[in-house]
């Protein structure tokens, strides 16, 4: 509530306390009142003021588990409000902890020629982002702990950037959000489904993480499946 709405309620009372009293008016009090602060968001719930600047304030204020004691920089995400595609990864390597930007490593450029093969570019389509925002020592898989600190921030950007379809880029970033334990080759090749409670389902499609790429080239042929797959339904938008 703002100053002037706390002091046009006061001064409301007091007429009212007058009218109840005996119909007098007293001289008005002078009152002084501040602006409430704005709602705070001290963990990854939502708050009806929410946006991307807020969230990525939190994410980088974030000691909620011991990846904050070992990060260079949180990497909350970046890319374009309201997007067609939303690429979810695991979450930041070495490079992507120095700079605060998500895949810029060579997996990440990697994954920037699949997304301009069927269109698409975190420059006029594509958010991306990661299940967890600080690096794992080692890269290796989050812990559980690491992750239930992280996922309501991602729950947030999903929500809050409203996209078309997700693209779930490796095992960690599939089994997370679908809550599974499915291996990638059963989970990969077909749409599923990410509920959102009270709103419409978003259509996701897994693929294998561009880093597993670099290391099996066997890789490379099942994600462009995957890739035209996602490529045909963006077509019939």
């Amino acid at each position: 509530m703002t100053a002037v709405e706390k002091i046009t309620l006061a001064r409301f009372l007091d007429l009212a306390a007058a009218v109840l009293r005996d119909g007098h008016r007293r001289e008005e009090p002078v009152y002084q009142f501040e602006d409430d602060p704005p709602p705070a968001v001290a963990d990854g719930n939502q708050s009806e003021a929410d946006s991307l600047p807020l969230i990525a304030e939190n994410i980088c204020s974030c000691a909620a588990c011991s990846l904050g004691k070992t990060r260079t920089r949180a990497v909350p995400g970046e890319g374009v409000e309201h997007p067609l595609v939303m690429v979810i990864g695991e979450g930041p390597g070495a490079e992507e902890d120095a700079s605060g930007r998500p895949f810029v490593g060579e997996a990440g450029r990697l994954l920037d020629k699949m997304l301009e093969s069927i269109g698409l570019s975190r420059n006029s389509n594509v958010f991306i982002a990661n299940v967890v925002k600080c690096r794992p020592p080692n890269n290796r898989d989050p812990l559980p702990a690491e992750t239930a600190a992280c996922v309501p921030f991602l729950e947030r950007q999903i929500r809050l950037l409203k996209p078309q379809y997700i693209l779930c880029a490796g095992r960690v970033a599939a089994q997370t959000l679908l809550k599974t334990g499915d291996s990638i080759g059963r989970l990969r090749g077909r749409f599923c489904e990410l509920p959102l409670g009270d709103a419409d389902p978003i259509p996701l499609i897994v693929t294998y993480h561009p880093s597993a790429l670099l290391r099996n080239s066997e890789f490379k042929r099942p994600a462009w499946e995957d890739l035209k797959m996602l490529k045909t339904r963006l077509g019939e938008n």
